[in-house]
Order: structure tokens, then C-alpha cells, then sequence
């Protein structure tokens, strides 16, 4: 008899933690909406920027190519 009341007592604690919240309605989280950013140069800057430094490169490299001659000893 005992175990009976003990096992009926757990069971109603076991039940009544489980409706101790009531009955709560489900937040809606808000939607997330992905701002689109527009820019006027429609992502051709940095390819430009970059054609721009190599041709500077490649203008800056030219020069006097020819080698120096030998030092002739005296």
C-alpha cells in the first residue's frame, strides 16, 4: 500500500511540473530582410584600380635595358 501512495505521489509531481508554465502563445521572431546595397561603379572599381597598377608597373620598369660594357684596365 506504501508503495502505491509513493508512486501516485511522484507521478503528480512528475505531472504537475510539466503544466507548471500554462499555456503560452508562440513568439513569431521577425523576418529578416537582407538589405541590398547598390553602388554606382556596379563592382568595376577594383578591377580599374588594379589594371591601373600594373600598367604603372609596367611603365615604370622600362628604362635603359642595354647592359654596362666591361671597364677596359689601363
Amino acid at each position: 500500500m506504501m508503495k502505491k501512495i509513493a508512486l501516485a505521489t511522484a507521478l503528480s509531481l512528475a505531472a504537475t511540473s510539466a503544466f507548471a508554465g500554462g499555456v503560452v502563445e508562440p513568439a513569431m521572431e521577425p523576418e529578416v530582410v537582407k538589405a541590398t546595397t547598390t553602388s554606382s561603379s556596379g563592382g568595376i572599381l577594383i578591377p580599374l584600380l588594379l589594371l591601373i597598377v600594373v600598367a604603372a608597373a609596367i611603365a615604370s620598369s622600362g628604362g635603359n635595358d642595354t647592359p654596362i660594357p666591361p671597364a677596359i684596365p689601363n
